[in-house]
């Protein structure tokens, strides 16, 4: 069967537009575009996230934020990364194992100034709405399918957030992964989604800086991982290196460019938006 042009056409032009909406706004805000490498020796020690590895030459990476934050580190300024993604064995409606992320640093501000930044993204980008703040817990309770794994049942209350945009907030410590813990409350992490319409949009942090508890998270992680039976991930070096020189002061954030298109176009499969 050939391919029917006038869509391929609409969403080249589709694509194209979100694109130059993006970098409009980021270079109305002096945020600065950086092209990260998609393969590289190391890669996240996160157990939800299942890299692909590439024998000989390291691993296709799951996002850009280690060597972002490696660029942070070496003095750059507030930078921006639109680019490919890799994650193995995700395919679905909504998940794809390649896909387009788009991943910003905000050198100077913190997880609540981010969030109003990406409020105004969501507005220029789908039209001015309101947004409701809801917690980590309160999502949770609005699935009572408790003999389901915690990260499962939380995902699927998420897709019960529809319609309208929400920003979760207050997530417990043990799903920091590399956000800071709130200095008032050692049991609440300074992290953050956004769910527009029951999807999982974006994910942020007020970045975690220190270096010592980087290494324990990592430990941590590997720990969890021989428990599942998945692979130990060796610990990236030039990360940690980069961290003990000191990263700066700021709060990042990643977004699914596919998914961003798909409420834009008013699509529920990210297949009608990629290309192939």
């Amino acid at each position: 069967m050939g391919y029917k042009k006038t869509n391929a056409s609409s969403l080249i032009l589709q694509r194209a537009s979100l694109l130059a909406d993006l970098r409009d706004f980021f270079s109305s805000q002096n945020i600065l575009e950086v092209q990260m490498p998609v393969l590289s020796s190391h890669t996240v020690t996160d157990p939800e996230v299942n890299s692909i590895d590439v024998p000989g030459y390291g691993y296709l990476q799951t996002s850009p934020e280690y060597l972002m934050k490696r660029l942070l580190s070496s003095g750059a300024p507030s930078i921006y990364s639109i680019g490919p993604a890799f994650r193995d064995q995700e395919v679905g409606r909504h998940h794809r194992s390649e896909f387009i992320m788009i991943e910003w640093y905000r050198v100077g501000l913190n997880d609540l100034a981010l969030i109003d930044e990406i409020k105004e993204l969501l507005n220029v980008v789908l039209g001015a709405s309101d947004y409701q703040e809801v917690s980590y817990q309160e999502v949770l309770e609005g699935n009572n399918e408790r003999d389901l794994d915690e990260d499962l049942r939380f995902s699927l209350a998420c897709q019960k957030l529809n319609p309208g945009r929400f920003v979760i907030n207050d997530y417990p410590a043990e799903k920091a992964v590399l956000a800071r813990l709130d200095e008032n409350n050692k049991e609440v992490a300074r992290r953050f989604e956004f769910i527009v319409n029951g999807l999982e949009l974006a994910n942020g942090y007020f970045e975690l800086k220190d270096w010592s508890e980087h290494v324990a998270r990592f430990a941590t992680d590997n720990l969890v991982r021989e428990t599942r039976d998945l692979p130990t991930i060796g610990i990236d070096e030039e990360f940690l290196d980069s961290i003990q020189v000191g990263l700066p002061d700021c709060a990042g954030v990643a977004m699914g460019f596919d998914r961003l298109l798909m409420l834009k176009m008013g699509e529920n499969d990210i297949g009608a938006v990629q290309l192939f």
